[in-house]
Parts: structure tokens; sequence; C-alpha cells
């Protein structure tokens, strides 16, 4: 059973940064795609950025510029480095991929950004 664990949540001041960390049991390029989604209370689940197994990325409008997704493949992670932290970008992150058929989710991290 293919395992995906986010890391690096926490607490960031606005125009802070930080970086989430999606590691998966097996294989990231065996992922059709592996991305990262959030939700913040009362909102909208909403798709922040994703990474396509040839490297193809994309990103919601509102991080776009700020956010950027990569990923190391000798450590099977999927990396979320979020600059200039906004208020609004308090959510909980979820790493979710897709594989051979399959969707797969993380257990989701919690990014407050409070002055």
């Amino acid at each position: 059973q293919v395992q995906l664990v986010e890391s690096g949540g926490g607490l960031a001041q606005p125009g802070g940064s930080l970086r989430l960390s999606c590691t998966a049991s097996g294989n990231i390029l065996s992922f059709l795609a592996i991305g990262w989604y959030r939700q913040a209370p009362g909102k909208q689940r909403e798709l922040v950025a994703v990474i396509s197994s040839g490297g193809e990325t994309d990103y919601g409008d509102s991080v776009k510029g700020r956010f950027t997704i990569s990923r190391d493949t000798a450590k099977n992670t999927v990396y979320l480095q979020m600059n200039s932290l906004k208020l609004e970008d308090t959510a909980v992150y979820q790493c979710n991929g897709v594989s051979n058929g399959l969707a797969f989710a993380g257990q989701g991290t919690q990014v407050t950004v409070s002055s």
C-alpha cells in the first residue's frame, strides 16, 4: 500500500517562508502526478501546486510567483517551498497523488500564518 506522508507545517509570520515535504513509500515517478491541496475553515479545497511524472508544474492563481513545487526522485519526495506567506495561506495542506489508477492522500499538515 502506497503512503504519502507530509511534514514541515507549522507557524510562520506574514512574509515568511516554510517548506513542506511529501514523501512517498514508493517511487514517486510511478505517480501520474502529485499535488498539494489546501483547505481553510469555511473555504473550498483548492489546488496549490502539482507536478507531473514528466516534471511539468502548475500552480493555483493565488500562489503563483510565491510557491514552488519540486521533487527529489532519489528521496521519493515532493516539496512545496512557500515564500512571502500571507495570512490567507493559513490552511491544512494535503499531498495527493494518483498512481496506477488509484488516488492516495496524506494526512495533511497545518500551516498557520500569523503575526
